[in-house]
């Protein structure tokens, strides 16, 4: 019976879940085997009609599921029970079943092949995000928001500027995966305790022809185990991949407040119920989401750290933590990935209230640019800031326009028109190089695309 929310249909894809299934895991250990026997073959150390027999037979096809699960439940041990049923189906030809190897070379091998499949989905969906990202960046590249640090008004910003923000998140993202990809897609044929010993003198052409023809790299060197900081690494990127999508549901989650009320996720209203009592809700469920499963995602970490160090050529510390840490990840982020990508296409936007929310402050959050009118016609830097605080509390107080208060001011009209106010409280004239910035930072995400392509 169904008990985790992955395992009940509630979070994960159908695509990347197949990875994991359980007759999946054994048609690639089957698979490693199946090399195995052929890359014996292909150096003379069997008959080539027994490797032939061997791969054949090395298919669920064949070596059924529950009969693995019957002979581990005899045996305790889940790889011997593999190369029991595997021999039981080649007949005589099973004496050369697993010749040379150990366990964790066709479990550290089947894993690599498991994770190949995974970062092409996961990457695929970085790719996706990173397409919709681009193009709310330039949609919205001249739309104004406040800017707001610490919560608070701060500055004039573009709406297009912040996608630009989250855009190259993503390229660092897909970046960093790709280089961690390199070393971690790698498989290993050395024996118990990495010395190739029981393969014989062809043992590293073995090596080379199993992973060849299951499209991996090897492990430069190993011991009974492919060295976890491997495994770590990716964990950690994945804990970072997610960590990023929560960055950008979080700030959904913020604008959506109807105090704020900028943008919105899409919701069918026809159809869709916020609230079992409230019936006016409308939540940023799935953005919320998000940010509870990149929690889990964050979790794996310590766990897949603490995985990195082993006692001597290998324990078991690892394989037990391992059976939850991969999975998860792959699928908790291969899912969040799928969510926001709908999240962003979909996403509502309220220009007006972007500019009512810009007026808020009545001017106040215009007075860094009134304070570098200033200074730039000859006023003391530090006694602007000073003169434009106290302004800005008076405004503030009395709750009125902060052009209005700078207008009055003697020590204002000294250095600026009212021409020179206006235009310094014009937040469309105080954006700096955002436009620019935006545009730069498309073309370079475009021609990063175009070279991984």
């Amino acid at each position: 019976m169904p008990i985790l929310p992955i395992e009940t249909g509630r979070y994960g894809t159908e695509e990347m879940k197949s990875i994991f299934e359980e007759e999946s895991k054994l048609q690639r250990m089957l698979d490693v085997e199946g090399a195995l026997a052929w890359a014996h073959a292909q150096v003379g150390d069997i008959p080539q009609k027994d490797a032939e027999i061997i791969m054949r037979k090395a298919s669920t096809q064949h070596v059924k599921l529950h009969h693995v699960k019957a002979i581990e439940a005899e045996i305790v041990h889940d790889v011997a029970a593999i190369v029991r049923a595997l021999a039981d189906q080649s007949g005589s030809s099973g004496a050369y079943v697993h010749l040379g190897a150990t366990s964790y070379d066709i479990v550290d091998t089947a894993t690599a092949l498991a994770l190949k499949d995974a970062v092409k989905l996961i990457d695929q969906k970085l790719g996706d995000l990173e397409l919709v990202l681009i193009e709310k960046a330039d949609k919205h590249k001249t739309t104004i928001m406040v800017g707001r640090t610490h919560g608070q008004h701060a500055l004039p910003t573009t709406l297009g500027f912040k996608f630009a923000v989250w855009m190259r998140q993503n390229a660092r993202n897909i970046q960093r995966l790709k280089e961690c990809s390199k070393r971690l897609l790698v498989g290993k044929i050395t024996g118990a305790v990495g010395t190739q010993a029981g393969l014989g003198q062809n043992a590293k052409k073995i090596q080379e022809l199993v992973m060849k023809k299951l499209g991996l790299s090897y492990a430069d060197i190993s011991t009974q185990i492919v060295q976890r900081d491997r495994l770590a690494e990716f964990i950690c990127v994945l804990a970072l991949i997610a960590s990023s999508l929560e960055t950008i549901a979080t700030e959904i989650r913020q604008l959506q407040r109807p105090e704020i009320a900028e943008v919105f996720e899409a919701f069918d209203r026809k159809k869709r119920v916020g609230s079992s009592t409230m019936p006016q809700k409308r939540d940023p469920e799935t953005c919320e989401t998000v940010c509870g499963l990149a929690k889990i995602v964050r979790s794996l970490v310590p766990p897949s750290l603490e995985n990195v160090k082993t006692w001597h050529e290998r324990d078991m510390t690892q394989s037990s933590a391992e059976r939850f840490l991969i999975p998860e990840a792959c699928i908790i982020v291969d899912d969040i990935l799928a969510r926001m990508v709908k999240v962003l296409a979909n996403l509502q936007v309220d220009t007006d209230r972007m500019r009512k929310n810009v007026d808020i402050t009545r001017g106040r959050m215009m007075a860094e640019s009134v304070m570098t009118t200033l200074v730039r016609n000859g006023m003391n830097r530090q006694e602007a800031h000073e003169l434009l605080r106290k302004l800005a509390s008076k405004s503030e107080r009395q709750n009125s326009q902060f052009k209005d208060v700078l207008s009055k001011n003697k020590q204002i009209r000294k250095y600026l028109t009212l021409q020179e106010i206006e235009c310094a409280l014009d937040p469309h004239q105080y954006l700096g190089t955002a436009f620019e910035q935006v545009s730069q930072m498309i073309e370079k995400t475009r021609q990063e695309a175009k070279s991984r392509a």
